[in-house]
């Protein structure tokens, strides 16, 4: 194959391959490579999260995250369904578990019906007795079109419409370097060098490394979190029959421990949300000196550390007590006991971090020259991936002056 290309892609998970669907069904003519520096598509968060098909309910009304992806979540249905992916609506049930929470819960509602989710409404205690009879709370919100995925087995159908469109996915490709010049792109790899006139970085957990490689000083860092879950015993599963999630917390950014049915079976409960020491770090035991470093010299991350030093210390002592954890998945299902969950796998999310520790909440694309870099697509990217390719690909196309002829 050629070493020359029009664009390229970097990153394997789901919005990189999301995009380079969108690209080559419309610019049929373009040459296209997505280099991935794993041996498979979708290795870190696209395969290790949740599977979850979120409703959008909530995201702040007008802001990319609910527009793509209240539009994403039908989209999905209608992908895996067209590509016979398996997929199932379980529908889910929040829960206020006091009396404070209530107003919090009454205005996730109303945001969700700013946002046009279908069907929202309030339960009384009889009908979630019908839904969840095993769930405590004081008051419960159902957003019936939730569902859930697999976005791993999303992300390799993906892969496989690109390559039926022209299009060429390289694995075991990792970018070690980026030169350019006016006319083009030079991507360095372990396997060789990559010419292209335009480039298109949606590297995930090293968006920010990848743009610093093209000579463009991003406004945010990346910081990783790692989410470790717990699965309930076979015996329990019935204890679950929706999905149950907490009143998230609005200053932040993560939902809290709460309950998913898995698509492939079984229920998960989680995840924690603790600083990660590699990028992808799924253990505590795995470290990267330079992924340490770069967190812990970010003026960034202390201002953050400080604002959110009691919710961070929390989420430490649970993922290192399992009695802790425990408890938390108490406050949704009393009758859960240490005995009856064992630990499971854990994912870790790419947040990107102002300079002022602020944690940015919503989608970021930055274009510049012949490059567009994707540098904050936390979730729900996976849920709304493929209208977020096509924002992407909207972008690209307007930043490079693509034309389909």
């Amino acid at each position: 194959m050629s070493n020359h290309h029009d664009i390229i892609i970097i990153g394997g998970g789901i919005v990189g391959l999301s995009t380079a669907m969108h690209l080559t069904r419309s610019f049929p003519k373009l040459h296209l490579l997505l280099l991935e520096k794993e041996d498979r598509v979708a290795a870190h968060q696209s395969g290790h999260n949740s599977g979850v098909i979120h409703s959008g309910i909530y995201y702040k009304p007008g802001s990319l995250k609910a527009r793509l992806c209240v539009e994403g979540a039908a989209a999905m249905v209608a992908f895996c369904r067209e590509h016979s992916l398996p997929y199932k609506i379980t529908g889910k049930v929040i829960v206020a578990t006091s009396d404070a929470e209530v107003p919090r819960l009454q205005s996730l509602m109303q945001r969700g019906q700013a946002n046009s989710i279908p069907g929202l409404r309030m339960l009384q205690r009889e009908e979630l007795r019908e839904l969840e009879p095993h769930c405590s709370g004081v008051a419960w919100l159902l957003v019936p079109g939730t569902g859930i995925t697999d976005y791993r087995r999303v992300s390799e159908k993906y892969a496989e419409i690109v390559a039926a469109q022209g299009g060429e996915v390289r694995t075991a490709t990792e970018v070690t370097g980026i030169v350019r010049t006016a006319d083009e792109c030079v991507v360095e790899t372990v396997k060789g060098e990559f010419h292209a006139r335009y480039l298109i970085n949606c590297a995930g957990l090293h968006s920010d490394r990848v743009s610093r490689m093209a000579n463009q000083k991003p406004a945010v860092q990346i910081v990783p979190f790692r989410g470790e879950y717990y699965d309930l015993v076979p015996d329990k599963e019935h204890l679950v029959r929706t999905l149950i999630y907490p009143v998230p917390d609005p200053q932040f950014p993560f939902l809290g421990v709460h309950f998913t049915q898995r698509i492939s079976g079984g229920v998960d409960a989680g995840p924690n949300a603790v600083l990660a020491l590699k990028r992808e770090g799924y253990r505590w035991t795995d470290f990267n000196l330079r992924d340490a470093a770069a967190t812990f010299s970010y003026p960034g991350f202390w201002r953050m550390a400080a604002k959110h030093w009691q919710n961070g210390a929390a989420e430490v002592y649970r993922s290192l007590s399992k009695s802790a954890f425990v408890r938390s998945m108490q406050t949704l299902v009393p009758e859960i006991q240490d005995t009856d969950v064992v630990a499971d796998g854990s994912g870790v999310r790419a947040q990107a971090l102002r300079p002022d520790g602020a944690l940015v909440d919503d989608f970021q694309f930055v274009s510049s020259q012949n490059v567009v870099h994707v540098l904050n697509v936390p979730s729900p990217a996976a849920t709304a991936s493929l209208p977020i390719g096509r924002e992407i690909a909207c972008l690209a196309q307007q930043s490079f002056g693509l034309t389909s002829a």
